[in-house]
């Protein structure tokens, strides 16, 4: 409840928090639109692969390039202005406070969360991909190095965990936390090719906008959507549904009556569930108060005792949305504002020394499930395009079932026949020994649930 006054303090004091983004993207821009604006946080730099990427995402942005913009990081942290540069390591390296991932690739990201851990910095990782890949490792190294290592506010899993901390530290007992999106069955068989016209687009009207085909298909297909389920399940304790996302119509005010166990009326198969709802019924109508861009925690009274009860009419006396019985409520945020929202993860880290979500557990993995059959020979070419998406699994199952993350399912040749809908195994492509393969590897072991489900 004090960060703008911690801010403001930091300014005064000509203390502001230095901030180096890597990746100069759409998300990387809300950040730097708002960066500018927010008192005690000075942007050293950005990196990314072309430096005249990262200039336009600057000018586009409302920064004056021609005056704003450093020579060099140094200069930059000198004079407070900015530098832009293509050397991400030197941009880790330099005196910054905080460093935000924001480049998409879970190979880099890990590579620029460890050098920065090495150099004593914090990092806010906006590339839940690597999170879900080896996140518990990449805590572990950042609790060893006496830094922080944060899920990205602003982006859905770090304002569902928020919303479950809210609730457990309340008292109450969380049923299930997610998020909405625009969902139907069908969807896991789109493909680049075919994914504006779920949206409506055309493909010269997307190219217009810059929009990325394969990215924005990562959406649509589920794959997203079960990375980021992954990402808040690792975080907060929350478990997997056992065959993976449902993907339940529901709006708003149906999220207590739906979102609950089917013991109680609802569809979970059980309680402490991550879910997705779905803006779409399944004959593709709207759903009344959808949640497409939403996030949303259900919570219980607890057990039927006379605290419960009297929890229970509370509920009520204050005109909270319930199911039947009254036992379950629900609270959501009908939207969330991506990098617009990410300087509270920056000076979170930096002040309070606190992660705004961090996973601290191997509970959820995310593998590669066939979207066609695959034939030896072919190459994966990863989320959201025309060849795997990414289905949720309890890391028990991921791992008695040998399943291809689907972080590693890009650029690697299949060596055996996959039938469609069936999960990618390490054994049915041929998968290179790298630094991200062993980093993964060394998270298995390490975080390896201790009872591991028969194959």
């Amino acid at each position: 409840m004090n960060l703008s006054r911690m801010l403001k303090r930091r300014a005064a004091e000509n203390r502001s928090v230095r901030v180096g983004v890597i990746g100069a993207g759409k998300f990387s821009s809300m950040f730097l639109a708002q960066v500018r604006t927010t008192p005690g946080i000075h942007l050293a730099g950005v990196a990314d692969l072309s430096a005249e990427r990262a200039k336009k995402a600057l000018a586009t942005t409302g920064w004056d390039v021609s005056t704003q913009v450093a020579k060099d990081i140094d200069d930059a942290l000198k004079s407070g202005r900015t530098a832009v540069t293509e050397d991400a390591f030197a941009l880790i390296d330099s005196n910054i406070d905080v460093v935000v991932d924001i480049t998409g690739s879970p190979s880099a990201a890990i590579k620029h969360c460890l050098r920065a851990f090495e150099r004593k910095k914090h990092v806010v990782n906006v590339t839940v991909e690597a999170d879900v890949l080896a996140g518990p490792l990449l805590a572990a190294r950042a609790q060893k190095a006496g830094v922080v290592y944060a899920l990205a506010y602003g982006d859905q899993p770090a304002l569902v965990c928020e919303m479950v901390d809210w609730a457990e530290a309340c008292g109450f007992r969380v049923v299930s936390a997610g998020k909405g999106t625009k969902y139907l069955p069908d969807y896991v068989h789109s493909t680049p090719d075919t994914v504006w016209n779920y949206y409506g687009l055309s493909a010269e009207q997307a190219a217009a906008a810059g929009m990325n085909s394969q990215m924005f298909n990562s959406f649509l297909d589920g794959t997203k959507s079960a990375i980021e389920m992954a990402a808040i399940s690792n975080a907060t304790g929350l478990m997997a549904p056992r065959d993976g996302l449902a993907f339940p119509p529901c709006g708003a005010e149906e999220l207590p009556q739906i979102l609950i166990p089917r013991t109680a009326g609802g569809v979970l198969e059980e309680s402490g569930l991550v879910e997705v709802v779905s803006s779409l019924n399944r004959d593709g109508s709207q759903v009344a108060r959808d949640l497409r861009w939403g996030v949303y925690v259900v919570f219980e009274a607890g057990a039927d005792d006379a605290h419960a009860a009297y929890t229970r009419n509370c509920f009520r006396e204050y005109g909270m949305a319930t199911d039947k019985s009254g036992r379950y409520c629900a609270l959501y945020r009908p939207y969330h504002m991506i990098g617009l929202e990410l300087g509270i993860s920056v000076a979170s880290a930096a002040l309070r020394k606190e992660a705004t979500g961090t996973p601290d557990a191997f509970r959820s993995d995310v593998a590669a499930v066939a979207k066609r059959t695959l034939k030896p020979g072919e190459t994966l070419d990863g989320e959201g395009g025309y060849t795997v998406w990414g289905k949720i699994l309890r890391a028990e199952d991921s791992l008695a079932r040998r399943a291809l993350p689907i972080g590693l399912a890009h650029r690697v040749k299949v060596t055996k026949p996959v039938a469609e809908g069936t999960v990618v195994s390490w054994d049915d492509v041929a998968i290179p020994d790298d630094e991200t393969v062993r980093f993964r590897k060394e998270m298995e072991k390490a975080f390896a649930p201790r009872k591991t489900a028969a194959a």
